[in-house]
């Protein structure tokens, strides 16, 4: 489902960066280490492009892509054999109601602040894509932080390969022209291969745990709560890291790094690990 969006300054520059790194790897360093039209130029500019493609797609999707709305009909079903667990408030026991949205929240289901509405599997409210992270553009924003990072490796390998070029062939009066190109670009690429490859290993983390990022602060209280009671906690929606890598990138290995959500089900009702083992997909 697409959603309409207005101007954002941060979807701005990430879509000025994008455009930036890959004019500047395939014009100034794929061309200066292996001249673009040579051989290996030629493979490395198409390597570069269709990862590059990969990112546009998958931010484009993220950005413009509703994150999971909770249907205005939705009634949890507290004699729903199939779906023993219902979340319920810290005080009081009664089930989630949200006062802003008026009407109930399934499990995992969040109010984001700044979309001003329940999001269904919330993860977090993201301000570089402009929306939230949920239960319908989890994937895709996943597998866009994936190519991001591969996308920013791969051009500083190549900045740098272009450098050590330039050195070795004596260059150094040719390749002052390009200054301010390798400087703005290291100064871009550096900080971004850190931050991104750091955010990509906090979700692979959260994937291979099935929890979210709001799930993972609720689950250290938790767990702070049930160590004081002497009693042992564990993520209800943990069902092994195959098992939880299958619920959000689906069940074809061939297909986790690809843009595919018709393994995600409606968002409302989730496996846990107190489920019989079952085939199919983990939301109903």
């Amino acid at each position: 489902m697409a959603r309409s969006v207005g101007f954002s300054l941060p979807v701005t520059v990430v879509v000025v960066a994008i455009g930036y790194i890959y004019f500047s790897t395939v014009f100034v360093f794929v061309d200066r280490w292996f001249g673009l039209w040579s051989s290996p130029g030629l493979m490395n500019a198409a390597i570069f492009t269709a990862v590059v493609a990969m990112c546009i797609y998958n931010y484009t999707v993220s950005v413009f892509h509703d994150p999971g709305r909770v249907p205005s009909t939705y009634m949890p079903d507290v004699e729903d054999s199939e779906n023993p667990i219902h979340e319920i408030k810290r005080k009081g026991g009664d089930l989630r109601y949200c006062q802003k949205c008026s009407h109930y929240k399934p499990a995992r289901a969040h109010h984001c602040r700044v979309c001003k509405r329940c999001v269904l599997r919330m993860d977090h409210h993201c301000i570089w894509i402009n929306n939230c992270v949920g239960h319908a553009n989890y994937k895709v924003f996943f597998v866009f932080v994936v190519y991001a990072v591969i996308a920013c490796l791969y051009s500083l390998v190549l900045l740098l390969g272009s450098l050590a070029n330039d050195f070795e062939k004596d260059e150094e009066q040719n390749a002052d022209s390009y200054t301010t190109v390798y400087i703005t670009s290291g100064l871009l690429l550096f900080p971004l291969c850190v931050a991104l490859s750091v955010l990509l290993g906090w979700h692979i983390y959260l994937i291979l745990q099935n929890k979210t990022t709001i799930e993972y602060h609720e689950g250290v209280r938790a767990m702070w709560l049930a160590e004081k009671g002497g009693q042992i906690y564990s993520h209800p929606y943990d069902l092994g890291a195959y098992q939880n890598l299958s619920t959000v990138l689906g069940p074809n290995i061939f297909t986790w790094l690809l843009p595919t959500s018709g393994h995600i089900g409606s968002g409302l009702h989730f496996r846990t690990a107190y489920d019989y083992p079952s085939s199919g997909s983990t939301s109903k």
